[in-house]
């Protein structure tokens, strides 16, 4: 009798570690230099992402999308998560949120002949380009002296900007940076930071609730994560990656 209970309690646990998920199918949206096919490592988010997960045993496969293909892919189940994602209430009734593995610092710009000082979103007014179905940290639409100018990629939103269709472009930094030193070296002259301070952003892998093992899943990439910063491999990428386009 106790050896066919012992038997029953061994399978049960055999049967439960089999039942997490040794690999994951994740999207990532095109966001330089996070993700994007053309850079090397497919950007600093798909490399961060892909170490961690080398670390947990879990082989994850990442494909780049647009973020609307890719949000509704995770959200949907079609496919099993985001490898990289702003926190929202909304998008956590579907998608279980790891801890985050990056910060991001958002800043606001604006042409250089503006020489009015901005320290708040407050005295903003005007056509401001934000990239659409992003998560942003603060309430951009309860100033209503501003008009919301959506577009797909920041590239976007930095053309109108440099050409004199938005007032006013925010953006996380590295991809500004990144944007502007690949794509509008010529021009950078012609736009500036504002003085207004926005709180940064962190980035996390979301797996969708609808996935078999999904809190385990992401419970294994929190420890790797933890590991990953603990040894300084995680601090050695994201450095590598500022480094690249620091002072341009």
């Amino acid at each position: 009798m106790i050896r066919t209970l012992s038997a029953l309690l061994l399978s049960c646990v055999i049967g439960s570690t089999a039942a997490v998920a040794q690999s994951v199918k994740l999207m990532a949206n095109t966001s330089p230099p996070y993700a994007d096919q053309q850079l090397p490592q497919r950007g600093l988010g798909v490399e961060l992402v892909e170490h961690v997960f080398a670390g947990s045993g879990i082989d994850a496969t990442i494909t780049i999308e647009t973020w609307s293909r890719a949000l509704e892919g995770a959200q949907l189940g079609v496919y099993d998560g985001l490898s990289s994602a702003w926190y929202a209430d909304e998008r956590a009734k579907d998608l279980l949120f790891s801890e985050p593995y990056l910060s991001s610092e958002l800043i606001i710009l604006k042409k250089r002949g503006d020489n009015r000082q901005y320290t708040s979103l407050e005295q903003l007014s005007g056509r401001i380009g934000v990239r659409t179905d992003y998560a942003y940290p603060v309430d951009l639409s309860a100033n209503q002296n501003l008009v919301l100018v959506q577009e797909n990629h920041l590239i976007q939103n930095l053309l109108n900007l440099v050409n004199g269709k938005v007032d006013y472009v925010i953006g996380d930094l590295r991809t500004v940076n990144q944007q502007l030193h690949e794509y509008l070296s010529g021009s950078r002259h012609q736009v500036s930071v504002t003085g207004v301070e926005l709180p940064p952003v962190a980035r996390h892998v979301a797996i969708s609730r609808s996935l078999d093992g999904h809190a385990e899943i992401v419970a294994a990439f929190n420890k790797s994560l933890a590991n990953a910063k603990r040894d300084g491999s995680h601090l050695a990428i994201v450095e590598r990656w500022d480094e690249r386009y620091q002072g341009q």
